[in-house]
């Protein structure tokens, strides 16, 4: 399971809707409106 970085939801990535693609790594979102304001400012949510 991953955990959406914007609300800490866990997703499972097999079945997740809600994907981005970011500096190579793939982030999983439970809801567009998560995908969206990490698509916004992803800097700020992503982790190496």
């Amino acid at each position: 399971m991953a955990i959406d970085p914007i609300c800490k939801m866990q997703v499972d990535e097999k079945t997740a809707k809600y994907k981005s693609l970011y500096k190579g790594k793939t982030y999983y979102f439970c809801a567009p409106g998560c995908k969206r304001e990490f698509e916004s400012n992803p800097e700020k949510y992503a982790r190496s």
